[in-house]
């Protein structure tokens, strides 16, 4: 099998998008600290949206509790019409199925290659034998070379994953993501340790996995400039609350102030 194998019409994606929806959501984690405070939002299928918000606003609680890694003390949480507070076992792990992730720090294995990396994205859709003996059908690895070549990492697949970048390894991990053709994408502040024009060259890939696969992408931000840039939509998460949500493109620096409990400073913007 050759790379060249990535153009011949396999699609990373080929299921209707899923919505999302939270109705009187809460987290109280076991030291008692509120994660989320009643969140109730829908989001719609093939949305975009940018969730903004100091550490500890809440936004990676919401991310993990939609995607079931942390528990809602109350109220529901629905993506695509199936709840996730409560599931557990087979189905948990099935609807995961459908839910690319997306981490600050890559989650990637070093010492293996990008392709065996990107190949992780399909370990819900595939055989555990297979698994345990790397024996991927010859339809995963067309997608994995597929999700390559969308994030322009197709020339990395036989590196080594420690070889890369910063920006080629988050590159890497929006790949794998793609390669479960995930009816959501949700990202965990990727672009936070990533210098400015990797930080948009990796908004641009999430931006066009949205735009051209209709894929809904959730993606937390610290910074305005992005969350103003990408988002269609943005949500201002505070002390566990949303305390904005509105158009993305049109929000003010006083709805920022009010979002981050001061006025906005540079540290907040990309461009410093």
């Amino acid at each position: 099998m050759t790379t060249g194998s990535a153009t011949r019409g396999v699609e990373v994606q080929t299921s209707a998008p899923w919505g999302i929806r939270l109705d009187g959501v809460s987290v109280r984690y076991p030291n008692g600290t509120m994660g989320l405070r009643d969140v109730s939002v829908d989001i719609a299928p093939g949305d975009l949206v940018a969730v903004v918000g100091l550490s500890g606003s809440g936004k990676s609680t919401l991310i993990r509790t939609i995607n079931g890694l942390v528990p809602a003390t109350s109220g529901s949480v629905e993506v695509g019409g199936r709840r996730i507070d409560g599931a557990s076992g087979r189905r948990l792990r099935e609807t995961r199925g459908h839910i690319g992730m997306v981490f600050q720090s890559f989650n990637l294995a070093g010492r293996t290659s990008v392709l065996n990396n990107v190949l992780v994205g399909r370990l819900a859709h595939t055989p555990l034998w297979r698994t345990l003996l790397g024996a991927y059908r010859p339809e995963d690895r067309e997608l994995a070379f597929e999700a390559l070549d969308r994030v322009g990492m197709l020339p990395k697949v036989w590196d080594r994953a420690s070889a890369l970048s910063g920006g080629q390894q988050q590159r890497v991990a929006i790949a794998r993501a793609l390669t479960q053709q995930p009816r959501i994408v949700l990202a965990d502040e990727p672009v936070a340790s990533l210098d400015p024009p990797t930080a948009r060259g990796v908004m641009n890939d999430l931006r066009r996995i949205n735009d051209d696969l209709g894929i809904t992408v959730l993606v937390n931000l610290h910074l305005l400039d992005l969350a103003r840039e990408y988002g269609t939509r943005m949500i201002g998460m505070r002390a566990g609350e949303i305390v904005y949500d509105g158009p993305a493109a049109s929000a003010t620096d006083a709805d920022f102030a009010e979002i981050y409990g001061r006025s906005v400073t540079a540290a907040d913007r990309l461009e410093r």
